[in-house]
């Protein structure tokens, strides 16, 4: 730790440091078991693959650089604020990869017949190249000119010149609150918050429905269909309340920055806000990946190949007893076919 550093933010580092690996080694896990396992690349591993990557740059990029902000260093004025924007559009694509998987969920469950004919490979493959190039813009916009840049000149009587002047590298210095209030979070994240829990309220409406057809009009054992589609409903409704507790406090705090110039917020606060966006990404595998029996399977397969040096659960990979399983239930009439995950 550099040396002067405040308890608190010597802290906070060591935190964002553990929470940095546990993303990248996480996610990394995400990614090395769709590689390996054949039964995972399916077009809704597509988006958990494009997640899985944000949250690794997000560990390995976001939160050094997050770090690095936090010490204030001096900089250019430019190269500070490509460093917050570089934070902005890695974070950004994870948000859209969150509302990409919450679409492709609800498409399953609303067309579970034609899913596949309608959600092909080169559609979810289209969907991650726009949801990036959307944050990129959305991320990259102060580079544009919507920044502090004029606002530092006007407080430094003139102390600041020069088209790119070396400033204290802090979020808030460089970064217009305007910006992160009225257009990243009225416009870029509260819309995807609404419109997953509409997402998530409407699947759960389809999925109260559909148990009680099943329940009434099939004559076989309907628990096993019933507890697949509950551990589902349970998934989606820990998805929207982590997404929510993660991302809703620092925004929160931006707007009483911004609406509340005279308030002031504490830094212990503003550290927890930052550690709670970035720990998202580090549970994202947990909440995507271990709750999904084939990733399960994967996941314990690589490590006791690679890790323990076992060679003899190669089985496990080609994903065999699920398949034997689905198979079965589909002969009874408690899974349509194509239903995924």
């Amino acid at each position: 730790m550099p040396a002067g550093l405040p308890p608190s933010q010597s802290l906070y580092i060591g935190m964002e440091v553990v929470i940095a690996l546990s993303s990248v080694i996480g996610n990394i896990m995400v990614v090395w078991a769709v590689r390996i396992n054949r039964s995972l690349r399916d077009t809704t591993f597509y988006f958990i693959v494009s997640l899985a990557l944000a949250d690794i740059a997000v560990g390995a990029l976001v939160i050094p650089l997050a770090i690095t902000i936090s010490i204030g260093l001096k900089t250019h004025f430019y190269s500070c604020l490509l460093v917050a924007c570089t934070v902005l559009v890695l974070t950004q694509s994870s948000i859209l990869a969150l509302l990409a998987i919450a679409i492709d969920r609800y498409l399953r469950v609303k067309i579970p017949m034609s899913y596949k004919r309608v959600v092909t490979r080169r559609r979810a493959g289209i969907a991650v190249v726009v949801s990036w190039l959307v944050a990129i813009v959305v991320g990259l916009t102060p580079m544009l000119g919507w920044n502090n840049l004029e606002r530092l000149r006007d407080d430094s009587n003139g102390t600041l010149a020069g088209a790119n002047p070396v400033v204290v590298c802090q979020f808030e210095n460089v970064i217009s609150m305007e910006y992160m209030v009225f257009f990243n979070f009225f416009g870029w994240v509260l819309p995807p918050l609404v419109l997953m829990l509409a997402i998530y309220a409407e699947i759960f409406y389809m999925i109260h429905k559909q148990l009680n057809k099943k329940v009434t009009a099939s004559h076989t054992d309907p628990s096993r269909y019933y507890g697949k589609e509950l551990k589902l409903a349970k998934s989606l409704a820990l998805v929207l309340f982590l997404f929510a507790v993660s991302w809703l406090p620092l925004h929160i705090l931006n707007c009483i920055t911004l609406f509340c110039p005279d308030c002031h917020t504490p830094m212990y606060l503003l550290y927890i806000a930052i550690l709670l966006t970035h720990g998202n990404s580090a549970v994202n595998p947990i909440v995507y990946a271990f709750r999904i029996k084939k990733f399960r399977s994967a996941f314990l397969s690589i490590w006791e190949r690679y890790v323990c040096c076992r060679r003899e659960t190669a089985g496990r990979l080609r994903g065999r007893p699920s398949q034997r399983m689905e198979s079965h239930e589909r002969r009874l009439h408690l899974v349509p076919p194509n239903n995924g995950i």
